[in-house]
């Protein structure tokens, strides 16, 4: 009977550490930027060049299959950039700039439009007629943001902190979207703390999505 028991309960036990072996989790692509001795402008737009290279991927994609994994992959890294900046970034130009809120606010303004032509490029199929004419116009708007951002919003912000004040904005940036959702919400709130209680609030069910969908993976990247 004992031998029988712990024969039963060894089983068990096997099976329990085998089982997380069963599910792969998705491994989400792009050059991984070290935060260590790196300022808020170069952690920043090293995303907005991963974002660009997903955006290239998808459109010289060689068939659905693919286009859907760099789909997720663009959606994934965009959705998490978008709310790094908006509970880290736009905060701080409030702080210290004399123009900061207004600055933030027009920021804030065009992340709206972003995320909601996310929101609707994310639920589309690979196949679907509108796919690429959504992209293109969602990457029309980010890429104006992008230019706007990198030659005069960080510029500006970066004149107002010394180096150690902008490393450690970066690693907030980086901790901060870790935890926020992966996926467009546009009618979510847009500044802290009403964002941050929603975005904690819609992260958990996103990342569980995330293990069923499908992403890029590539030998000359790693994870973020």
């Amino acid at each position: 009977m004992l031998t029988t028991r712990f024969m039963k309960q060894s089983l068990r036990g096997s099976l329990y550490k085998a089982a997380p072996s069963t599910m792969a989790i998705p491994r989400r692509q792009f050059a991984a930027t070290a935060v260590h001795n790196t300022n808020i402008s170069e952690i920043i737009t090293s995303d907005h060049r991963d974002l660009e290279d997903a955006y290239n991927h998808i459109k010289n994609a060689a068939d659905a299959e693919e286009r859907g994994k760099w789909q997720n992959q663009f959606t994934w890294a965009l959705a998490r950039h978008s709310l790094g900046e908006e509970l880290v970034v736009y905060p701080s130009m409030e702080k210290h700039l004399s123009n900061g809120t207004q600055m933030a606010d027009h920021d804030r303004m065009e992340h709206q439009v972003v995320k909601e032509l996310l929101y609707k490029f994310q639920g589309l199929e690979p196949n679907d007629p509108e796919f690429i004419p959504v992209l293109d116009n969602l990457w029309g708007n980010l890429a104006q943001h992008i230019k706007e951002e990198e030659g005069k919003d960080l510029p500006e912000l970066e004149k107002s902190l010394d180096e150690g004040e902008s490393r450690q904005m970066a690693s907030s940036f980086q901790r901060t979207k870790q935890f926020v959702p992966t996926r467009s919400h546009p009618n979510a709130p847009n500044k802290p703390p009403f964002e941050t209680v929603a975005g904690l609030m819609a992260a958990p069910m996103d990342k569980i999505k995330d293990l069923f969908r499908s992403f890029p993976e590539t030998k000359d990247q790693a994870t973020k």
